[in-house]
């Protein structure tokens, strides 16, 4: 069964407005405007809020849970190119361009989603040019991201793209917390981080021998935070600054 039903919606909404830095400076009138013409949908683990190839119309914003971005690769495998965590917006590219989504949007986990059709977005965009330029930082700052996880991918070697992935993950869940729960299975992290599900394990293996992180199937905690930034090139070696 298929959950696209409408869940809390009032509260939804103001979640998704505040979670959100290109809604957070709107105007009362702007915030009314919105939470006329947003929906919120609730969506279990495997549902999909759209397929790669499907038409776009609209912006989507992720309120609670986390959403993979997923791509068919020619050998029918699933490629994982990027995890969407709550306050991430998405669907953006295709809704602006009127193109087909370049990939698929699937609940990794139990998800609420606010959803903005294509008219009324555009509508705001035109009536707040506040909005329009806070929207397009936000488009530069996620092509940024995409460009600077592009090149992890293809300079760094794989123990340093693992560091990176763990501490950008610890990032997302809860910054103050040294614990956190692997948004994805391992053999979907090694695919994401382009190394072979072995290689992953004998990576985390040295990192729980070496003291530095201590794993539990997919619990994780960081034990040495200095050790990994140094490992992920966040820091120098020679620094002791966590």
């Amino acid at each position: 069964m298929t959950c696209h039903t409408c869940i809390n919606a009032e509260d939804g909404r103001l979640s998704c407005l505040s979670r959100v830095p290109v809604f957070t400076q709107l105007s009362d009138a702007e915030v009314d405007l919105l939470h006329s013409v947003m929906q919120t949908s609730h969506y279990h683990k495997g549902e999909f809020i759209f397929r790669e190839g499907d038409r776009s119309d609209s912006l989507f914003v992720l309120n609670r849970g986390i959403i993979k971005l997923t791509k068919l690769e020619d050998n029918g495998k699933e490629h994982i190119l990027r995890l969407l965590f709550p306050g991430d917006f998405f669907g953006q590219f295709a809704l602006l361009q009127e193109k087909p989504h370049y990939a698929s949007a699937q609940a990794a986990d139990t998800t609420d989603v606010c959803r903005i059709y294509r008219k009324d977005f555009l509508d705001i965009l035109r009536r707040s040019p506040d909005t329009a330029a806070r929207f397009m930082t936000a488009l530069s700052g996620q092509l940024e991201e995409a460009d600077g996880w592009a090149a992890v991918l293809t300079l760094l070697e794989a123990d340093r793209r693992l560091a990176k992935m763990l501490l950008y993950f610890r990032q997302k869940f809860d910054p103050s917390s040294a614990e956190f729960t692997l948004p994805v299975s391992k053999k979907e992290l090694a695919g994401m981080i382009g190394a072979t599900p072995e290689t992953l394990s004998r990576k985390l293996r040295q990192l729980t021998e070496n003291g530095i992180i201590a794993v539990s199937n997919r619990k994780l905690r960081i034990i040495e935070e200095a050790a990994l930034r140094r490992l992920a090139g966040e820091i120098s070696p020679q620094s002791d600054n966590i």
